[in-house]
């Protein structure tokens, strides 16, 4: 499972590192998305919907963990 790490983006908004993650994995493979930005987990949720990919969310304090396959 691949990890992509947004608590610490100060560049970019973290919705970029995300999406890209999700654009360039191979097909069936593995990805884990851990925010401490509620508003970009709501929108990377909101395109998980739209393409129909399930997804699990792990809440642990102000973090979040959306787990997934591509």
């Amino acid at each position: 499972m691949k990890t992509v790490d947004t608590r610490d983006q100060k560049r970019y908004n973290p919705l970029i590192p995300a999406l890209e993650a999700i654009l360039l994995s191979p097909k069936d493979s593995s990805l884990e998305l851990i925010f401490n930005n509620l508003g970009s987990a709501k929108d990377i949720k909101e395109y998980l919907m739209e393409k129909e990919i399930g997804f699990r969310e792990i809440y642990d304090r102000d973090i979040i963990i959306l787990q997934f396959k591509v």
